[in-house]
């Protein structure tokens, strides 16, 4: 709580000078700040409880001095009126005081700095008065400390002016909420006679009126015979002989560019390549039908150890003279001829032609192309009875026979509503089992008269991408289709859906292909995205296949490379062989463990082989790239 006494001292003569001194000290963590007058020696009574308000006499120098005490509070106001002594005019006081608001308003700590010093230049000044003023100075202020009640205050003179009774008399507020409404009532009195809002009404009123419109940039008249800008004579729509063209111009709409359907029936085998039919191609056609009756005879031998088998592949390389160009389009598909004396590879494109080069010719013309399907031709194989025919399934609708014997390519098989995929033979060759893009299977007899089907079945699959027979239970079939793997018996297929005997469904991604294993069937090999190969035991066709092994291959060939698929080597059953995307360019051959056996390759193979073939009897492995190219790794005549 911060106290303050305001000390004020009359003086009795004119002649006198004082010094001002202000004392402050702290006690019993109060402030008391005391402005006073002391001429000689001054000494203050600490243990005073009540403060009076009768003058102290005190003499100085022989000149008599009256000083007045009157104690109020800036900081506290809760603490109501300060105790007084008990004289009689402090006890009228004290009564009249306690009838009033005994609530005051907080002040701020920083009013008081301000006002203690203008409390120092009050007491001097008024020092310096003449003594005659003083006299009546403390008679009036008797006066009023009789008739009045003591009220805290910073200033007395203020404080005596508020206290005089006027006109509005805010009978209910301290001295300082009453000066303060009289300095509002005293401004707003001194703006309203400003009458500044007239003022600024007529000066806005001489704002608006004297304002310049605002100038907007006027437009250069154009000069009639002024040389304008050079513009397109096209957007004018002018000809430039000067004759204006007409309003629309007739847009040309543009046709997609459909290849067309072979017509139906059977095709002469007329090379492409060649302008002429020559006399050496009739003469391959009568060889290669020579051939095939030889080569009807199978020779059935054990496998051989892993340690000659990696020998014998070891001896195979590729050669400028082993590669050669035999298609337009992206090799879809391959086959190999299974005739021991002469070498023979079929190659299946995209753009719907079927090659056939014969490596034993020397000469350039060893290779021709014929077009016997429009689009890619996705199954290539030659008949297992009678090697002088070639079987070519198309995603046209279409399976043809290439007769070598007739020169002609017969139509077997015509479904133009729904897109073929892969076929293989059932019992004899004489019967083909047919997959369909769409999921459905036929049965197609090739002795019945006609291009239609035995039997049409529906299948679980939603899309059927490989077909492949079992080598000997001839009725088990399998196929490989979005992200599953069926084995199915061809006894017990129906019309309607169909369901499998074994469900394969370890594939978390498309797959490309399923096999059987070519002697036994004991293993199955599939080809799927999540660059996986998989290695099945099949042994047991009553139930599930276990899982054999899984080997990690690069798998992703992308948009412009044909899928990779597995193939077993009808060697040697327990090894297979797939295309590679590493660097150098490979053609890997892997154990069904899962152990790498060979990789074929070289300084010739700068390509990526993605379907590979090997020969039934003899070491030849055969491999297309997506330009058409066949790449032909054998050993080398000496």
């Amino acid at each position: 709580m911060i106290t303050c006494v305001c000390v004020r001292v009359f003086l009795s003569s004119r002649r006198l000078s004082l010094s001002v001194l202000c004392r402050c000290w702290r006690r019993h963590s109060r402030r008391l700040i005391i402005i006073g007058v002391n001429v000689n020696e001054y000494k203050e009574n600490e243990n005073i409880a009540y403060t009076s308000l009768r003058p102290i006499q005190i003499t100085t120098r022989r000149k008599a001095a009256k000083v007045y005490l009157y104690p109020f509070s800036l900081s506290n106001p809760k603490l109501g009126l300060f105790k007084l002594s008990k004289s009689p005019v402090e006890n009228k006081s004290s009564s009249e005081m306690v009838q009033k608001k005994t609530d005051q308003k907080k002040t701020c700590r920083r009013v008081l700095t301000s006002k203690m010093k203008a409390l120092s230049s009050k007491a001097e000044s008024c020092l310096l008065k003449p003594a005659l003023d003083s006299h009546t100075e403390s008679s009036e202020l008797e006066h009023k400390s009789i008739s009045d009640p003591v009220t805290p205050s910073v200033d007395m003179e203020s404080s005596d002016e508020d206290s005089a009774p006027g006109p509005d008399d805010f009978s209910g507020l301290s001295p300082y909420e009453r000066k303060r409404m009289k300095n509002i009532r005293e401004n707003a009195n001194f703006f309203a006679s400003l009458q500044l809002a007239e003022s600024a009404a007529r000066l806005r009123g001489m704002i608006k009126k004297n304002q310049p419109p605002e100038s907007k940039r006027k437009r250069p008249k154009k000069k009639e015979n002024e040389v304008g800008c050079r513009r397109s004579m096209r957007l004018l729509k002018v000809d430039p002989l000067g004759v204006s063209l007409p309003a629309s111009l007739t847009q040309p709409t543009l046709v997609e560019e459909e290849t067309p359907m072979i017509p139906p029936g059977p095709l002469e085998m007329i090379p492409e390549n060649q302008d002429d039919c020559s006399e050496l191609f009739k003469a391959s056609l009568k060889t290669w039908a020579e051939m095939s009756q030889t080569s009807n005879e199978k020779t059935k031998k054990g496998l051989s150890s892993i340690k000659s088998y990696k020998a014998s592949l070891s001896g195979m390389v590729v050669s400028e003279a082993t590669i050669r160009k035999v298609t337009k389009g992206a090799i879809s598909s391959v086959a190999i001829h299974p005739s021991g004396v002469r070498t023979l590879v079929a190659a299946g494109s995209k753009s719907g032609q079927v090659g056939l080069w014969d490596l034993t010719q020397q000469s350039e013309d060893g290779a021709y192309a014929f077009c016997p399907h429009s689009q890619p031709v996705s199954c290539l194989s030659f008949s297992p009875t009678n090697p002088a025919h070639l079987l070519s399934l198309s995603y046209d609708g279409t399976v043809r026979c290439g007769d070598f014997s007739t020169a002609v390519f017969e139509e077997v098989y015509r479904n133009e509503r729904n897109s073929l995929s892969s076929f293989d033979f059932l019992d004899d060759a004489s019967t083909l089992l047919v997959g369909h893009w769409s999921g459905h299977l036929s049965l197609v007899d090739r002795r019945t008269p006609g291009t239609s089907y035995e039997k049409f079945i529906n299948s679980s699959l939603e899309k059927i991408r490989t077909v492949h027979v079992h080598p000997l239970s001839r009725q088990y079939f399998i196929t490989a289709g979005l992200r599953d793997v069926h084995v199915y018996d061809v006894r017990c297929l129906k019309s309607g859906k169909s369901q499998p005997l074994i469900s394969l469904t370890e594939h978390s991604k498309s797959i490309a292909s399923a096999y059987f294993s070519p002697v036994t069937g004991n293993r199955v090999v599939t080809t799927c995205a999540d660059c996986k190969l998989r290695v099945f035991d099949s042994s047991s066709l009553s139930s599930q296949f276990p899982l054999v092994s899984t080997i990690r291959h690069n798998t992703i060939t992308g948009r412009w490379l044909t899928r990779f698929q597995a193939v077993w080597d009808p060697k040697q059953e327990d090894c297979f062989t797939v295309g590679s995307m590493a660097h150098p360019r490979r053609v890997e051959v892997f154990h069904e463990t899962g152990k790498n056996v060979h990789s074929f390759g070289g300084e010739c193979l700068v390509s990526v082989c993605s379907l590979s073939v090997m020969h039934p009897t003899r070491y030849i492995l055969a491999g297309g790239n997506c330009s058409g190219r066949l790449h032909v790794f054998m050993h080398q005549e000496t």
